[in-house]
């Protein structure tokens, strides 16, 4: 049976890619797309999933920006375009080998397909926060986003992620959650991409 995609705060792990600050000024709605990613992170931290990030060549494109509020995590530094360096291998299996990554950052054509390329390939289940990722162009962020879906990729949204995580008001951290998604998700101009799938 396929999986349907359910996600599970027991099998995941959250992936941070290549937030940095060169890209700042070209990257499509980059300070949105943080914003995001930060919140999903700060929901990890609620719920318990533990977080990975990367940088590339951070000697040539900065560090990670501070708003991603992600300092208490190593960074790993690479140069090739998945995240699935050695390190992180050695940190996932560290983690028992999470069944589920939710995926987020830049580039969606480029460091976020490979890393959902090698996640697929090891059988591991891949969710691009879509308005959590982009690309310098939007073109190339859309087509990549219909790309992935085509290799099985589950696409999702930053409040579906939040919310299929905690899965009831009752949930002792739901209060928590609930305030991450006081202010609706800003519109990452997603849904001319919608129109067209």
């Amino acid at each position: 049976l396929a999986s349907i995609g359910r996600l599970s705060t027991k099998d995941a792990v959250l992936l941070l890619c290549d937030m940095q600050e060169k890209f700042r000024p070209n990257i499509f709605q980059f300070p949105n797309i943080v914003n995001n990613a930060a919140r999903l992170l700060k929901a990890s931290r609620v719920l318990g999933i533990p977080a990975i990030l990367t940088e590339q060549y951070p000697k040539g494109l900065g560090l990670t920006v501070p708003e991603l509020e992600a300092g208490d995590l190593t960074a790993y530094a690479k140069t090739s375009f998945t995240m699935m360096i050695d390190e992180v291998e050695k940190q996932m299996q560290a983690l028992g080998n999470p069944k589920q990554a939710i995926l987020c950052g830049i580039e969606a054509h480029a460091c976020i397909a490979c890393t959902t390329y090698d996640l697929l390939e090891k059988g591991i289940e891949v969710h691009i926060v879509a308005d959590a990722v982009s690309s310098r162009s939007q073109t190339d962020r859309l087509f990549a986003l219909s790309r992935l879906k085509q290799s099985g990729a589950f696409l999702t949204t930053t409040e579906a992620v939040l919310l299929q995580l905690v899965q009831d008001a009752k949930h002792p951290n739901f209060k928590e959650i609930q305030r991450l998604l006081a202010h609706p998700s800003p519109d990452t101009g997603l849904l001319s991409f919608f129109s067209a799938l």
